[in-house]
């Protein structure tokens, strides 16, 4: 049966791959559906299917309104899954490899400004240990560039505030070293001494957690929803009106980096990206910042209808 194959590739994703929870509920969710539409179609084992298949399956996610990125990872999913299953000689081929994904826009990264970024990091009231919490949160965030997830796992003894680094654990277990700016220190150094302490006094446990990050009633936040609940709060405080999610920080600490003249490679390395071509979607967002300041200020910049 499907289904049996599909557990089998879900331990593997969590024993060999050291998938999350969020990334394994993905999974099984999303690849269900795909086996839901193969069996209603006729096809009850993994052999039975083939292109055709994949591609009616796709086809339909696009008549339901499903968006091309959504197909595209549904698909990526798949493929792993065939993939394992090949390597398992429980079938011949992938047939997931011979299909195409959808045509995706490319859309550059929202970000914000450095005075959006400043006003949205002083909302915390740190008076409170929650405060705390939440303003080293935002802070490392924006600072470090973490992922949602990144953040989520960092324990106590990841942190090396004498260093100005973290010791983070990115997509597919891999542990890299994020740095922090002083603010980020400072906010963490007063969280972890006065705020934390608070937060786990609430803690009946008898073993404390060596998670970070804590929620009020001092366990370890327990889902990435926590991370972009704190985040909306104050987005919403503040006022601003776009979208902002824990992405959107670390977009944003990637765009500044390159507007201030950091290279490349060292912005790929500080945000754990595998690949360098990830890494260049932000030099894009810096080019067109950089066209909008050429328009406005340079003398030569204006249309012929401008210049007299």
């Amino acid at each position: 049966m499907m289904e049996a194959g599909l557990d089998r590739f879900l331990i593997y994703l969590q024993t060999e791959r050291g998938a999350s929870p969020y990334t394994l509920r993905n999974y099984g969710n999303e690849i269900r559906e795909f086996i839901a539409f193969a069996a209603a179609r006729g096809a009850h084992e993994w052999g039975d299917v083939d292109v055709t298949l994949i591609r009616a399956w796709m086809a339909s996610l696009h008549r339901a309104g499903y968006h091309a990125a959504s197909i595209a990872r549904r698909l990526y999913e798949l493929r792993s899954c065939f993939r394992y299953l090949v390597r398992e000689n429980v079938v011949d081929e992938n047939p997931a490899a011979l299909v195409h994904p959808p045509k995706q826009p490319r859309t550059l990264p929202d970000y914000l400004t450095m005075a959006q970024v400043v006003e949205l990091l002083s909302a915390p009231d740190v008076s409170t240990a929650l405060g705390m919490r939440d303003a080293a949160i935002l802070e490392t965030l924006y600072s470090a560039g973490l992922r949602r997830s990144e953040i989520m796992g960092l324990r106590l003894k990841d942190v090396n505030l004498k260093e100005k680094q973290l010791r983070v654990w990115g997509k597919g277990r891999k542990e890299r070293i994020a740095l922090i700016g002083e603010p980020a220190r400072l906010a963490l150094a007063r969280y972890i001494q006065r705020g934390r302490p608070q937060l786990l006094a609430r803690n009946a446990g008898a073993t404390p957690p060596d998670a970070l990050f804590l929620n009020y009633r001092g366990e370890p936040l327990s889902s990435p929803r926590a991370i972009s609940a704190i985040l909306n709060k104050y987005v919403k405080q503040v006022g601003l009106t776009q979208r902002v999610t824990p992405h959107t920080l670390r977009h944003s600490f990637a765009t500044h980096l390159l507007e201030g003249g950091a290279d490349l490679r060292t912005v790929q390395e500080l945000l754990g990206h595998a690949s360098l071509q990830t890494t260049t979607i932000y030099t894009q967002v810096t080019l067109g910042r950089l066209r909008t300041v050429v328009g406005e200020a340079h003398p030569r910049a204006a249309g012929e209808e401008d210049a007299h």
